[in-house]
């Protein structure tokens, strides 16, 4: 028999787990909500407060609770952590890693030894601000639930109907700063417990998406290519427990009999995407590096137009090689040199969703690097940015400057995900294109994209409409995201060449 032991998010209860738990009773499992001490009212909060190490010792309770039933019955205990919940337990199976079958992080981020449960909270104006409070010291207080309307914040609702929502609202409970601002403690055995990922796609989480993270060679992912770690999707935002209980008992049960998809290691599966051959023969123009700059400068007399490539993210920091160097990036770069142009790709520090702000002051500095460039006509510069990149395109949308003849985006994310956590509305290219007066904007839009990106550039491209922005939409109907590198050439060479004649066209007017 498996044992499930069930540990939720940050502001909920065992109360979450009543339809899941319910089910996977139903089908022979023996299941425990784990209350968590000051979150659930039978287990209040002692007079100093709880931190993460009361909450470890909560589950580590419920495990030695289990074992001590367990003696010659075959039991084996599958720990569940949803959100800030795969803290404690990741704490708690270290210390009684003998005991656990197996560890499922529900759409939840990868915790660190170190590092508090903070460094994942996905609202980031909650995060700086607690951030700033543990730096003065102390873990004392308690940080207030979500109102019904503030739930996205801290994830996508999608799935929860108006029920939910008021029952996820009534049952929240403050979250005790202690649980957020102290580092979890882990020793590392941990690392021998198999583990499975149960990613809600409507929250931003694909398993498409953390392959191509680990394509990318980002060290920290390396382990999630270990055969005895699974993944699995739901079609949901981020409380299942709530809006499909009985697909998440299914995953659930899936997962602790060893099922699940795999992840390749890098370049287990040939060539990774990224680095595949540009789809078009380009002429091999000698690449000229300025710090994170590279040019890509035509033979040709006086100052010429520059198309500025912007790599999307984000990207791992020790990746080699870097994205200015990436096989699109280049090709593109070479591309617009062939037409005359100056073809520029730029290094920028989007290594994290944390780090838009700091990226984009790197793109800003590097497109300043180019204009100042003498074989650059500094009045006539295009900004082409990609993927993740997307959001970059608010600031120059918002405030376009009078050298900025076009931006085109390639298959961008155009609005935060909805587990990225960027609340404020500065990378917001939806809202800042009202202010773009009558920029061109060129964007090559991918069929086959991502319903939580498509859905982004979808909103973007209503809100061009009723703006003065010159929008013109280059369809790649059979494209995927990235479609340069993945897609046969005859699918997707006639819109890039569209795309780069109209970009230099408005270069040259």
């Amino acid at each position: 028999m498996t044992v499930f032991l069930m540990v939720a998010g940050v502001f909920t209860g065992t109360h979450v787990w009543r339809e899941t738990a319910a089910r996977l009773a139903g089908a022979g499992g023996e299941v425990h909500a784990v209350p968590l001490t000051g979150i659930d009212p039978d287990r209040p909060a002692p007079p100093a407060g709880a931190d993460l190490e009361t909450h470890i010792a909560d589950v580590i309770a419920a495990i030695d609770a289990v074992d001590a039933g367990a003696a010659g019955s075959g039991r084996e205990i599958v720990l569940v952590g949803h959100d800030y919940g795969i803290h404690p337990v990741l704490g708690a199976a270290d210390r009684r890693p003998e005991h656990i079958a197996r560890v499922v992080y529900l759409d939840c981020g990868m915790p660190r030894n170190g590092l508090p449960a903070l460094a994942a909270v996905p609202d980031q104006e909650t995060r700086a601000r607690l951030a700033e409070r543990a730096r003065q010291g102390g873990y004392a207080g308690e940080l207030p639930p979500p109102g019904r309307d503030e739930w996205q914040r801290w994830g996508s609702t999608a799935g929860l109907g108006d029920a939910a929502l008021d029952r996820l609202t009534a049952l929240a409970a403050p979250q005790p700063l202690g649980t957020l601002l102290q580092p979890l403690r882990l020793g590392g055995a941990v690392a021998s417990v198999p583990t499975t990922g149960v990613l809600c796609t409507g929250n931003g989480a694909t398993i498409e998406l953390v392959q191509r993270l680990v394509d990318l060679g980002d060290p920290t992912l390396a382990a999630l290519t270990d055969p005895r770690v699974g993944f699995f999707e739901l079609p949901t935002g981020h409380w299942p427990m709530l809006s499909c209980p009985a697909d998440l008992a299914d995953v659930l049960l899936r997962a602790a009999a060893g099922e699940g998809h795999r992840l390749r290691p890098a370049g287990a599966g040939g060539t990774p995407a990224h680095l595949r051959p540009f789809p078009l023969d380009v002429p091999e123009v000698p690449r000229d590096r300025k710090d994170h700059v590279d040019l890509y400068v035509p033979a040709a007399d006086g100052p010429r137009p520059a198309v500025v490539f912007v790599h999307g993210g984000p990207v791992p920091a020790g990746g080699r090689p870097t994205p200015r160097e990436w096989p699109t990036l280049v090709g593109y770069a070479r591309l617009a040199a062939a037409e005359g142009m100056v073809g520029a790709t730029l290094d920028h520090r989007l290594h994290d969703i944390g780090d838009y702000e700091r990226a984009a002051g790197d793109v800003a500095a590097a497109v300043e690097r180019v204009r100042a460039d003498p074989r650059v006509d500094a009045d006539r510069v295009a900004l082409w940015f990609f993927s993740g990149g997307g959001l970059l395109t608010a600031d120059w949308l918002a405030a376009p400057p009078a050298w900025l003849r076009c931006l085109a985006a390639s298959y961008p994310v155009l609005a935060p995900l909805p587990n990225w956590g960027l609340t404020g509305g500065r990378f917001r290219p939806a809202r800042a294109v009202a202010h773009a007066g009558a920029l061109p904007v060129v964007l090559l839009r991918a069929g086959r994209e991502s319903p939580e990106i498509a859905a982004t550039v979808e909103a973007f491209v209503t809100a061009a409409g009723n703006s003065a922005a010159h929008l013109e939409v280059v369809d790649v109907p059979d494209g995927h995201h990235g479609f340069e590198t993945i897609d046969p050439p005859e699918d997707t060479v006639p819109a890039m060449r569209r795309a780069m004649r109209s970009v230099i066209t408005h270069l040259t007017r």
